[in-house]
């Protein structure tokens, strides 16, 4: 499931903005589809120009979002909702639906196969992408204060894992669709944390992120093509 609503603010039109050679919405569709064949690609947007883009990436938009869906001010969570009731009128109950955010586009081969693995095997209800995040943060207020202790602050190459906090991507979440029809969240249940590349962190919402993202992307790209070379 890939939500893209057309009216984006921070970047006009970000959906169907060409970022390294292919519109924005296009890498995540692309990603879905080389993943597990058993992966149903659901686009959701209010928006003909992105329905028409996403059809012809190869993702299946059943639908033109209502317009109630697609306001600054809507969740995410009663859009996946309506596209699970639309596959359910079609007689396709999902057993659990894979959110993915277009504006997140960097994501490596394997990590779509790699997160229905886990989820598949762990026994939960919900999966988050985050990646790992050093616990060198501080916590504003009337007197900010660290969230951990700076007179054994600790060294970087010191840290072990439980050491480390770990901030969602935006990226992936995987839920079943159960706890969306009880009317949920994208986490609920058992809740389990699926570790990301840092790399795959990157988040679009401003110019600035938008041409990171296209390095990331370029970078990723030239690297598979001199991984293809070499074989």
């Amino acid at each position: 499931m890939i939500p893209a609503r057309g009216g984006s603010k921070g970047i006009r039109r970000k959906n169907v903005r060409s970022i390294a050679g292919k519109p924005l919405l296009v890498w995540t569709i692309e990603q879905a589809l080389n993943a597990r064949s058993d992966l149903d690609v659901l686009v959701s947007t209010d928006d003909a120009e992105i329905a028409d883009v996403a059809r012809r990436a190869g993702a299946d938009v059943p639908f033109l979002r209502p317009a109630a869906l697609a306001l600054d001010e809507t969740p995410t969570e009663p859009v996946i909702r309506h596209a699970i009731a639309a596959r359910v009128r079609q007689g396709r109950r999902p057993d659990a639906v894979m959110l993915l955010q277009a504006t997140s586009p960097v994501r490596f081969p394997g990590t779509l196969d790699r997160a229905v693995e886990q989820f598949e095997a762990g026994g939960i209800d919900s999966l988050v992408g985050v990646v790992p995040q050093p616990p060198f943060l501080w916590l504003s207020g009337d007197v900010p204060f660290a969230a951990y202790d700076p007179a054994h602050r600790p060294r970087r190459q010191d840290l072990d894992e439980a050491s480390y906090a770990y901030r969602e991507t935006g990226s992936l979440y995987l839920t079943r669709t159960e706890i969306y029809e009880r009317g949920g969240h994208r986490l609920g249940g058992k809740v389990g944390l699926f570790v990301m590349d840092e790399r795959e962190g990157t988040d679009v919402d401003t110019e600035l992120d938008l041409l990171i993202a296209e390095q990331q992307l370029k970078w990723f790209r030239n690297a598979l093509e001199a991984k293809d070379a070499e074989l």
